[in-house]
């Protein structure tokens, strides 16, 4: 008996403590402000567990994508790739014991950008392609591949058709890092699938292009890419194309966090360039440029690390006869902040061979000024065209080679072969990349008049060249 008033009396003093607590430490009126805040995102909370801080932050509700999906998803396209096919003679006994003919396909994105049907996409969706089909809305289109770009993994092609949904085009140099984007493509042959994230960064440089002068200065963004993804399109809000998805950082061949996109006012760029004269208008400068670092700041004296520091001038280059010399600093073009190499040469990008810009570069810490003329490939200041003759004979694109190639190459003059599918060259053991500079002892200069003389020869034909790796080759063959 004594034991149980003892239970109920500790029970009463605890039951009162608890009802002091209650009252003093946790009041009631305080519940529907939570309850306000979690029902209602945009409400106004505080953040901060201090009762004496007036500091306070919003909350604001997600944007909206379905508008910008709208307005984009109806551009862009699903690539076929259908490459690899061995065109030998086979025997019945080939196909049943497993040695016949095989062609591999690959797949990727594009995104409209003209009513009557030119496409931007990735050089690498298309890459040794020996067909290419167009899928756009269920029906499927033979694409015609106009031109490549390895500096900057670009490739347009050409499809076919009339009153096309081309995409609007926003811009890229006003893309704001933290800025909403979403991606839109055919991750793992899935047509039309959207994803979200933000810009992440921009100018980023993450060296995976080929080509004699690369372009590197993507968007990244955390919008999820995967396989599938490549070429597809990268917009803001509105639908407006802001960039051509590339690439993606990863271990395993799928999206982990990081995506990488090139900045639509370059593609566009590239694009028209292609189409309109076949070549890309390199505009360059006639020097070599490196990032600064805090190593290099420190011992050339630098009080900053915006801007790039030039290694390098060419001899009778545009930055040669502008007075600028190795070791200067170049922190503006046009007015433009350089931050550095990766914006250097975006900005660069955007102009064309005998532009003349204003750079501003410092010489041991006093800034100064110089009018640099840009120039061609080829050294001069006028436009380029491509120079290729194609053959459905041959099976191949014949180009002549430009004069960085023929630096590199230590040639002074080649016919390349820049694309080949089922045809003479290919029976004769030939592929993309070879090089000839004599045929039949002739100097092979003309893609036209090589191509031509190829079609209609039989004989004993003696090819002389060079391989895609450089290396000097010599063949004859008996052709009839």
């Amino acid at each position: 008996m004594k034991k149980n008033l003892q239970l109920i009396l500790l029970a009463f003093v605890a039951g009162l403590a608890g009802a002091y607590v209650f009252v003093t430490y946790l009041n009631p009126q305080d519940e529907p402000k939570l309850a306000t805040a979690y029902n209602n995102p945009s409400a106004t909370y505080n953040v901060n567990y201090s009762r004496e801080s007036t500091d306070e932050r919003h909350y604001n509700a997600p944007v909206s994508f379905v508008e910008a999906s709208e307005a984009s998803t109806p551009s862009v396209v699903f690539i076929k790739n259908f490459s690899g096919s061995d065109h030998r003679r086979y025997s019945v006994f080939d196909y049943f014991f497993g040695n016949g003919p095989s062609q591999r396909v690959s797949t990727g994105s594009g995104v409209i950008i003209s009513k009557d049907g030119y496409i931007i996409t990735n050089n690498h969706v298309i890459d040794r392609a020996e067909t290419i089909e167009v899928v756009h809305q269920k029906r499927t289109y033979k694409a015609e591949l106009v031109g490549t770009d390895k500096n900057t993994d670009i490739a347009v092609l050409k499809i076919e058709a009339a009153n096309l949904p081309a995409i609007k085009q926003g811009s890229s140099r006003t893309l704001s890092i933290g800025e909403w984007v979403i991606a839109v493509g055919n991750p793992f042959n899935l047509t039309s699938t959207v994803t979200a994230g933000i810009v992440s960064a921009k100018e980023r440089q993450i060296n995976i292009l080929g080509g004699d002068f690369p372009l590197e200065s993507f968007i990244q963004t955390d919008a999820p890419i995967n396989p599938g993804n490549s070429g597809g399109a990268l917009v803001n809000t509105k639908g407006e194309l802001v960039g051509i998805n590339t690439a993606i950082l990863s271990r395993t061949g799928s999206y982990t966090g990081y995506g990488f996109a090139v900045p639509v006012d370059i593609a566009v760029k590239v694009a028209n360039d292609l189409i309109k004269y076949g070549e890309v208008q390199k505009a360059l400068p006639g020097l070599d440029v490196v990032e600064i670092t805090p190593e290099l700041a420190e011992e050339m004296n630098l009080n900053t690390l915006d801007g790039v520091i030039v290694t390098n001038v060419f001899r009778g280059s545009g930055a040669e006869k502008a007075g600028i010399q190795k070791n200067d600093v170049i922190i503006q073009i046009e007015g433009y902040p350089v931050t550095g190499k990766g914006n250097f040469e975006e900005v660069l990008s955007y102009y064309y061979p005998g532009d003349e810009l204003n750079m501003t570069y410092l010489r041991k810490s006093n800034r100064n000024t110089a009018k640099l003329t840009l120039q061609n490939l080829d050294g001069g200041t006028g436009v380029m065209k491509r120079e290729f003759y194609s053959s459905n004979i041959l099976g191949a694109r014949l180009e002549a080679i430009n004069a960085i190639e023929r630096d590199r190459l230590e040639i002074d003059y080649g016919v390349k072969i820049s694309a080949i599918s089922r045809g003479y060259l290919r029976e004769l053991g030939l592929n993309s990349g070879f090089v000839l500079t004599q045929v039949n002892g002739e100097p092979a200069r003309n893609p036209e008049k090589v191509g031509k003389f190829l079609e209609d020869f039989s004989g004993r034909l003696r090819l002389e060249g060079l391989s895609p790796n450089g290396q000097p080759f010599m063949q004859s063959y008996s052709v009839r």
